[in-house]
C-alpha cells in the first residue's frame, strides 16, 4: 500500500491490486461535511476518476462514516447561512455526481453512523456493504432542512417511494441488518469483517474482466446520470432556502445547545 496522497479531511490510497481508495479521513468530526470537507471529497473524486484504476473503495476507518452537514460551521452565519449551506451541497454533490460516473466499480463501506449527506454519499456505490452496527438516519427534517447528496434520488430508486418516505419524513433509524432487508446496502456484514469483506470485494472486481465490467456498469448507469444531476441541483437549492429561514436556524441551533441532566 502507498501512502495517502494528501493530509486533507479526504485522502486517496493507491493499493498494488489496483483498488483507488477514497478515505475520509477525519473521525474526530465524524467526517461532517463543512466547505473544506466537502471540497476536498470534491478534489479527491476528481482525482479518483482521472485515474480510477480497476475499482475504487470509499470508506471511513474508524468511527462513523459520516454525519453529514457540519451544523456548527452552518450556525450563526444569519443571511449569510443558506449561500454557505449552498456552497457545501454543490461541492459535495459535484463529488456525489464524479463517483456516480465512474467507469469502474465503486465498493462503499459503511461503519459507524451514517446520517443526513452520508447516507447519500453511502449509496452511491454499485455495491454497498455496511457493519452490523452501522446506523443510517436521514435526520434533514428534524433541524428544518429537506435531503441533499441525492438522498432524495437514491433512496425511492432503492426502497421504493412509501419506504423512502417513511425514512426522510420521521427520521428513523436503520441499523445495519435493517438497511439490508430494505434493500438500502447490498450486505451486512459483522464488524470486524467489514474492512477486509470490503477490499476483498473491491480487489476481485479490480482483477476481472475489465471491459465486460465497463460496460456491464453502464448500462445499469444509462440515461439516469443527466436525472441525477438535476435532482442534485433542485436538492442544493432546497436546503440552500430553507437554511435562510428562522424556523432551520432556531432548530439547528437547538440540537446543538447543551442538554439538561434531570
Amino acid at each position: 500500500m502507498s501512502l495517502p496522497l494528501s493530509t486533507d479531511p479526504v485522502r486517496i490510497v493507491r493499493h498494488p491490486d489496483g483498488v483507488v481508495e477514497l478515505r475520509l479521513d477525519d473521525p474526530g468530526r465524524g467526517n461532517a461535511l463543512d466547505l473544506t470537507t466537502a471540497e476536498a471529497l470534491r478534489d479527491r473524486a476528481f482525482e479518483v476518476a482521472a485515474d480510477p484504476g480497476g475499482a475504487v473503495l470509499l470508506r471511513a476507518p474508524g468511527g462513523s462514516f459520516c454525519v453529514g452537514g457540519d451544523l456548527r460551521s452552518f450556525t450563526g452565519r444569519g443571511a449569510q447561512t443558506g449561500a454557505y449551506v449552498h456552497a457545501v451541497a454543490s461541492a459535495a454533490h459535484t463529488a456525489i455526481q464524479a463517483l456516480y460516473e465512474l467507469p469502474v466499480p465503486l465498493v462503499t463501506a459503511v461503519s459507524g453512523a451514517a446520517a443526513g449527506g452520508g447516507i447519500g454519499l453511502a449509496l452511491v456505490g454499485d455495491i454497498v456493504l455496511a457493519a452490523r452496527s452501522a446506523r443510517f438516519r436521514l435526520a434533514y427534517t428534524a433541524i428544518g432542512l429537506t435531503p441533499d447528496c441525492g438522498a432524495s434520488w437514491f433512496l425511492p430508486r432503492l426502497v421504493g417511494p412509501r419506504r423512502a418516505a417513511d425514512l426522510i419524513l420521521t427520521n428513523r433509524v436503520l441499523t445495519g441488518d435493517d438497511a439490508e432487508r430494505w434493500g438500502l446496502v447490498s450486505r451486512c456484514v459483522d464488524d470486524g469483517e467489514l474492512d477486509e469483506t470490503a477490499h476483498r470485494t473491491a480487489t476481485g472486481l479490480a482483477a476481472g474482466a475489465t471491459d465486460a465490467l465497463r460496460a456491464a456498469k453502464g448500462l445499469l448507469r444509462a440515461g439516469a446520470g443527466d436525472d441525477l444531476r438535476r435532482h442534485l441541483a433542485e436538492e442544493a437549492r432546497s436546503i440552500a432556502a430553507l437554511a435562510d429561514g428562522r424556523e432551520a436556524q432556531d432548530r439547528m441551533a437547538s440540537f446543538l445547545a447543551p442538554k439538561s441532566v434531570s
